[in-house]
C-alpha cells in the first residue's frame, strides 16, 4: 500500500484514498496560502468600497446635495471604486457605491444622490 505525503507538512496521510492532508490544520493552512492573493484583492476592494460609501453617506445627509471634488478628495474618496454605473436617457452618467450615487457636474462639482431601493 502506497503512503501519501501531506501537501502542507509532508507528514503521513492516513485515511481515505483521495485524502491530501494529514489534518484540518494543514488543509486550512495550505488553502489559506493558495488563496491569499485573491483574498487580499477582494478585501482591499471591499475596504475601498466601504470607505467611499461612508464618505458619500456623511456628505449626503439630505438625500441630494452638491459637493466639490476637493471635498471628496480631502476625505479620501477614490473615484476608481464604485459598484455600478447608470446612464440616463439624457446622457447623464451616475456612478453608484451601492445606493449612494454621484453625478459629475461642471466646475469640479458633484451631485450626490441616494437611490431609493
Amino acid at each position: 500500500m502506497e503512503t501519501k505525503a501531506c501537501l502542507e507538512c509532508s507528514g503521513k496521510v492516513i485515511g481515505r484514498i483521495d485524502k491530501k492532508f494529514c489534518s484540518d490544520y494543514c488543509r486550512n493552512a495550505y488553502n489559506n496560502k493558495v488563496n491569499k492573493e485573491s483574498k487580499n484583492l477582494i478585501r482591499n476592494t471591499n475596504n475601498w468600497l466601504r470607505k467611499n460609501y461612508k464618505i458619500l453617506t456623511e456628505l449626503n445627509t439630505s438625500g441630494k446635495t452638491k459637493v466639490s471634488r476637493r471635498k471628496l478628495f480631502d476625505k479620501g474618496f477614490d473615484f476608481n471604486f464604485f459598484t455600478s454605473i447608470y446612464t440616463t436617457k439624457t446622457g447623464n452618467t451616475y456612478f453608484y457605491v451601492y445606493d449612494q450615487g454621484y453625478l459629475p457636474l461642471e466646475n469640479e462639482l458633484f451631485l450626490l444622490i441616494k437611490k431609493d431601493l
